[in-house]
Parts: C-alpha cells; sequence; structure tokens
C-alpha cells in the first residue's frame, strides 16, 4: 500500500531465494553500507533495520513529496555512482552538466531520476538489484538472489504501532538465538544508534517523537535510546525463558541507561575501519603522516567521539586511500 504525496511509514521485508542462509558477516557489512546509500539517494529516511541471514527487514519513513533541486539531484547521484560503471555510465559531472543543459537530455534525464525518488518500490528495486550484483560477482553465481518480490506493511506513524514495529524488528538476532541482547549485533539500527551514527540515532528519535507534558515535545536522542531500550526489553521478555528474565528486567529497571564500559564496547565495533584510535592529542599526531603517504588534496579528519556516552577525549581518525593504514 502507497500513500502516493503524502508522508508514510512502511516496514519492508525481502528473504532469499528458497529462504537459504546465504549472508555472513561480509555480506551483511556490504548490505548495511549499501542500506544507507541507498536511503540517501532515494529520500527514505531508515528509522530502523536488521540484516539476517537469509532476509532482512527495514522500518523506514517515505517523506512528503517535495521539489528536490538539481544540486540536491547531482548530490545523490553521486551518493549512489560515485564513478561511471556499465550500469550507470554517467558521472556526476556529466548529470550536472545535461541538467543545466537547454535541450531535450535534461528534462527527460530530470524526469528519470525524480521518478526513483520518495518511492517505495524504487528504493527496495535499487537495493536489492545493487546487492545482487555484488554478490553473484563476489560469489561467482548468476541468477535471482531474492525470493518473489519484498514485502511492505504500512505502519501507523505514531505511537505504539511505529514503537513495536521498531522493537519487533531489533529482536530479530534475539528470536534467532544470535544474542541476548540487540546492541550486541552489529547489523541492526538500534546496535548502530548506541555505537553512535548520527542517522541511526535520529531514526529512534522519530520513533519514539511524543507529546510530553500537553505541549509538543522533541525527544533527545539519548532519550529515545533510553525508551527503546526498556521497549525492547520489555517486548523480549514476552516469551522468553527463565533464565534471561532476571536480566532482561534489570535493564527494564534501571530505565536502558548503558554503562560507559557497554557503550563504549558498542562504538568500537563501527571503528573497524579507523586507522587511529586514543585521545584527541595522539590521534592529531598522525594526521601528517597520513596525509604525506595519501594522493588526498585534504588531510584526514580527525573524529571526536561525541555521541553515546561521555567519551573524555576519545577519537578516531579514518585513513584516507592509499595509505599503509586502508
Amino acid at each position: 500500500m502507497k500513500l502516493e504525496g503524502r508522508e508514510g511509514y512502511y516496514h519492508l521485508m525481502s528473504r532469499t531465494v528458497n529462504g537459504e542462509r546465504l549472508f555472513g558477516e561480509v555480506e551483511k557489512e556490504v548490505l548495511r553500507k549499501m542500506l544507507w546509500r541507498v536511503a540517501d539517494f532515494s529520500g527514505v529516511q531508515v528509522l530502523t533495520y536488521a540484516l539476517m541471514g537469509n532476509h532482512f527487514h527495514v522500518l523506514v519513513r517515505i517523506p512528503e513529496r517535495r521539489k528536490v533541486s538539481d544540486a540536491e539531484l547531482v548530490r545523490r547521484y553521486g551518493v549512489l555512482y560515485s564513478k561511471p560503471t556499465r550500469y550507470a555510465p554517467l558521472g556526476s559531472a556529466e548529470v550536472a552538466r545535461i541538467l543545466a543543459g537547454e535541450g531535450a537530455d535534461g528534462p527527460a534525464l530530470r524526469g528519470r531520476l525524480l521518478a526513483r525518488m520518495g518511492e517505495v518500490s524504487e528504493f527496495m528495486k535499487t537495493l536489492k538489484q545493487r546487492f545482487t550484483i555484488w554478490y553473484n560477482h563476489r560469489h561467482g553465481r548468476y541468477g535471482p538472489l531474492w525470493s518473489d518480490r519484498f514485502k511492505s506493511v504500512l505502519v501507523e506513524g505514531r505511537g505504539n504501532p511505529l514503537q513495536t514495529m521498531a522493537a519487533y524488528i531489533d529482536l530479530n538476532p534475539v528470536r534467532a538465538g544470535l544474542v541476548t541482547d540487540p546492541k550486541d549485533y552489529r547489523f541492526c539500527g538500534y546496535a548502530e544508534a548506541v555505537a553512535g551514527r548520527a542517522s541511526a540515532r535520529e531514526g529512534l528519535r522519530v520513533v519514539w517523537a511524543a507529546y510530553a507534558g500537553g505541549s509538543r515535545r522533541k525527544l533527545s536522542e539519548e532519550e529515545a535510546l533510553r525508551s527503546h531500550r526498556c521497549y525492547v526489553f520489555a517486548k523480549g521478555l514476552q516469551g522468553a525463558p527463565e533464565s534471561e528474565r532476571a536480566a532482561m528486567l534489570k535493564v527494564i529497571e534501571a530505565g536502558g541507561e548503558l554503562s560507559k564500559a557497554a557503550a563504549l564496547r558498542c562504538r568500537i565495533r563501527y571503528l573497524g575501519g579507523g586507522a587511529v584510535f586514543g585521545s584527541a592529542e595522539f590521534v592529531r599526531g598522525f594526521v601528517d603522516r597520513l596525509f604525506s603517504e595519501s594522493e588526498r588534496k585534504r588531510p584526514p579528519r580527525v573524529r571526536i567521539l561525541e555521541r553515546g556516552s561521555d567519551w573524555g577525549d576519545l577519537a578516531v581518525l579514518r585513513p584516507p586511500r592509499g595509505s599503509l593504514f586502508s
């Protein structure tokens, strides 16, 4: 179901052919990165998600249709197609030139790009096609990867229905017996929010946006994370074995608070692509070295850990391409 031209919330799910468990950690990581890039391209907001061995769930918000400028179309195109391929032979500069031209090519290209924006079907089609191409190439296979069409459920965009659906999705790895706490499963929206990804945290904040004290109030990211954690564990209590109930109740009684040590463990999982991790002063000492070993025109940026807890002076430096750390 699709409410054309109106904001909507959707639970989307797709399963592999015959339900085969084809996805290991590498495949899930590639799919995770593709999910965020395709969402950015499509103008779709990911609220939370769970990537499993033979299927994935994603809860998205489709914003109300608005005009997308040519400059924004070029930016989104560059997010998805960073360099020309046989499937997308145009580079961003060429797209910008065509859109700015006076001939018939500009309106035609603009129309094709706009038709892919803010649409559930186009979002899922692009995500699944791109991942299939990557997967088949990596594993030397051909043919369909996904079973039939994806499933789509329109979700009420406020209150309990949206929160329940988000909790259901983040509980997937717990139900599958992979972890007892969703923060420990790298490939779900809650774990990525705990780790500090701004878009993941904002997604859960949208889920938990609420009225408080009789007036509309924008929840902070931390409030949303605590609320979501409590709700996930409250839902998880239903049908949980007796041996796990005490730990779940302890989380709820703590108001969803995570210790600094637990939050740090979650944050470090997403620093695997970093070159240097330590105090800001320590990390900054490697900027010149990494810059001199790469061909980049600008030095790499030191990222201070600001989300998820009181980190003190911790920071990470991501490696530029071509450096000995990459």
